[in-house]
């Protein structure tokens, strides 16, 4: 399945969460608290079982902007691992490299991240890696390529990120546009409107 490329507000609306994570979609959000379309604000009987834990499994893959297959194959990983299945699925999420990438603040969105980091601008311990699915490792340090720093938007992310709270498993520099992954994030470090146990039951069903 194709990348999706739609607007992501309106698929924000359908979730009931901004996917994006941005100001600007937060306030269509608070505008038009409902579904987009024609029956968008019309009154839904209760949802079933089976459709809530769809609706929790989509929210969760579009936040990470991810395909089903792909989504599928990390949560199954995720199950073969000794922990809590809920919570190391989160980690191995939070892993991508287009996740880093937006979490350090060098992109604004994940979608812009997983741009960034498929035109190469982006090192992971000063080498070049140009897949948005790699995996970072705790330890490795996440840099903007040296030409790169130049262009406007990332100016401007990298401006924007020294007014926001940075995640705590995250050690930044941004004088030198540089990022180190210091630690995996605890279950209580990410503050995602997500149930994830939904999920576990989603697949196991």
């Amino acid at each position: 399945m194709g990348r999706f490329r739609g607007s992501i507000t309106k698929q924000s609306r359908r979730e009931g969460i901004n996917l994006a994570e941005t100001e600007k979609v937060q306030k269509y959000l608070d505008k038009r608290p409902y579904a987009p379309g024609q029956h968008g604000q019309r009154r839904k009987g209760r949802p079933s079982d089976y459709s809530v834990r769809l609706r929790e499994k989509q929210k969760l893959s579009r936040l990470y902007g991810m395909g089903e297959k792909q989504f599928r194959n990390l949560f199954e990983e995720a199950s073969n691992v000794p922990g809590v299945t809920g919570t190391v699925f989160l980690q191995l999420l939070e892993r991508r490299l287009d996740n880093v990438v937006f979490r350090m603040g060098f992109a604004s969105t994940r979608r812009q991240a997983r741009q960034f980091v498929g035109h190469g601008h982006i090192l992971v311990n000063g080498k070049k890696v140009d897949i948005a699915s790699y995996r970072v490792k705790i330890g490795d340090q996440v840099s903007v390529f040296d030409k790169s720093r130049q262009m406007g938007f990332v100016q401007e992310n990298m401006d924007a990120m020294k007014r926001r709270r940075v995640s705590p498993w995250i050690e930044m520099n941004p004088e030198t546009f540089t990022g180190t992954f210091s630690r995996l994030p605890a279950r209580e470090d990410l503050a995602l409107p997500i149930n994830e146990n939904f999920i576990i039951e989603y697949y196991s069903r």
